[in-house]
């Protein structure tokens, strides 16, 4: 159990950096090339990666439900709307939401047993975690009532600088 929890651990950290790398490549880029970027660029290492590890077992496929077969295709449609949703909602916010969006959806794919997934039932316990889950995004984008907004810095004229 200590290994998932570190795989887990290390993924939420590589997906908040890859975000941070996407939105910098999207800065140069559009969308779309900045997707087909990370997603060309993470096929040849995965594929460079499988098959020296691998050998020749890394063509070899089992039998799957056909549907399965473009999971690949999500993929385009996750680092276009990451990349947008930081660009429109920063970082930290963004990203908050993706890991809340994912767990809702891991919960309810549980729960129904979709795709194959054993079914797990939903629980109380389970509803008030998710719902602390939505709380703790709207506190963390909530701003105090008597803050007040930060003062934009103005520029020097040429008048006052000389």
């Amino acid at each position: 159990m200590i290994w998932g929890v570190l795989m887990a651990l290390a993924t939420g950290s590589l997906v908040s950096v890859q975000t941070m790398f996407n939105n910098k490549v999207n800065e140069s880029a559009s969308s779309h090339v900045t997707t087909a970027l990370v997603l060309g660029m993470g096929f040849l290492a995965s594929a460079a990666m499988g098959i020296i590890f691998e050998g020749a077992a890394f063509f070899s496929l089992k039998p799957m439900q056909p549907w399965f077969w473009f999971s690949g295709l999500l993929g385009i449609g996750v680092v276009t709307c990451v990349v947008r949703g930081v660009r429109l909602l920063g970082p930290s916010y963004a990203v908050s939401i993706v890991m809340a969006s994912q767990m809702l959806c891991a919960l309810w794919w549980d729960s129904m047993g979709w795709f194959g997934l054993q079914k797990v039932a939903f629980t109380p316990q389970k509803a008030i975690g998710a719902l602390l889950l939505i709380c703790g995004l709207i506190l963390f984008k909530a701003k105090p009532r008597n803050a007040e907004s930060p003062q934009k810095l103005q520029p020097l004229s040429q008048e006052s600088a000389g």
